[in-house]
């Protein structure tokens, strides 16, 4: 292994985490192994571990003097893992125990929003016997239906029609037992990544089939991010205080990722908060920090260097 960068914290032995057992797992498990690789550049004294090998206990038998959070969605997003980390006197990267369970529960992120007068789509909860005709007239077609516990957009779909709401409804209960419908914004999607102080450049997604999914996030090559974003320096700062504010709300630290969409009228709508984002060769934060100057070494050991804030 190479020698630690002169002027660099010491990190003592860092345990990148990642892999477990979520529907998220492959995409950790890449995220995972490019930080783990990064570290190693960096000279770190660094070890990559899938909590769904060894656990917990095995995650302590290492002896980690901090960890590096690498495991997306349920087990290693939620609050779960920080928990357990918070009682084994373990820092970590990013946001805590109550911004993590909030920002994995879009409905509770959403009604902090809410609350705080912050704009985001209206919503409801789908159940089995839901009032199917009800839920198109309260939110209007096209809406979109999700699973609450879900990340990288697993369970989502476009409904454009009330015969198509069941159905849908019935796809995301696969991956939760909590499904809401939420007003479909028609107009351009930003994601904006915050790191530490910083708000790094608004990404402008575009899609050639006009929906952000699964594939279109880890596995097509036909998904654009358009880095300038198009907007001009004044909607990009208003962009960029409202995503700053969002995460602020519900607890964030460290660094996270904020989406958004933005209706023909210029108005802003906050849809969802990633406080683990991927960090693979599709992902945004890596993207927005190279943008801003910030090779993903660099970025990497930023994040880390939120651990020592703990």
């Amino acid at each position: 292994m190479s020698q630690q960068v002169t002027g660099q914290p010491d990190y003592g032995r860092v345990v990148v985490v990642y892999g477990g057992d979520s529907a998220e797992r492959e995409v950790s498990l890449i995220s995972g192994s490019a930080v783990l690789a990064s570290l190693q550049r960096s000279g770190v004294d660094v070890h990559g571990y899938d909590l769904a090998i060894g656990g917990l206990a095995g995650l302590e038998a290492l002896q980690p003097d901090r960890i590096f959070i690498a495991l997306h969605g349920r087990g290693g997003e939620d609050g779960a893992l920080q928990g357990a980390l918070e009682l084994l006197r373990i820092p970590y990267t990013g946001s805590g125990v109550l911004a993590s369970a909030l920002g994995m529960d879009k409905l509770r992120t959403k009604q902090v929003w809410q609350a705080l007068g912050l704009p985001t789509p209206e919503s409801m909860i789908l159940g089995a016997e839901a009032d199917w005709s009800g839920v198109c007239e309260s939110l209007g077609l096209p809406l979109i239906v999700k699973p609450v516990h879900e990340g990288s957009t697993l369970g989502i779909s476009i409904v454009d029609s009330r015969e198509s709401l069941e159905a849908a409804y019935r796809q995301a209960a696969q991956y939760d037992a909590l499904v809401m419908a939420e007003r479909f914004i028609e107009g351009a999607e930003y994601t904006v990544s915050l790191l530490g102080d910083r708000v790094l450049p608004a990404i402008r997604v575009e899609v050639p089939n006009g929906f952000y999914d699964y594939e279109a996030k880890y596995l097509s090559s036909e998904t654009l991010y358009h880095l300038p974003c198009g907007l001009t320096s004044i909607e990009e700062n208003e962009l960029g205080a409202l995503c700053r504010h969002a995460f602020a709300a519900i607890g964030g630290h460290g660094w996270g990722r904020v989406d958004v969409m933005r209706d023909a009228e210029g108005q802003f709508w906050l849809l969802e908060v990633n406080t683990i984002p991927g960090m693979t060769d599709h992902s945004l934060v890596p993207q927005s920090a190279a943008y801003a100057g910030l090779d993903f070494d660099a970025l990497v050991l930023a994040i880390l260097d939120t651990s020592l804030e703990a």
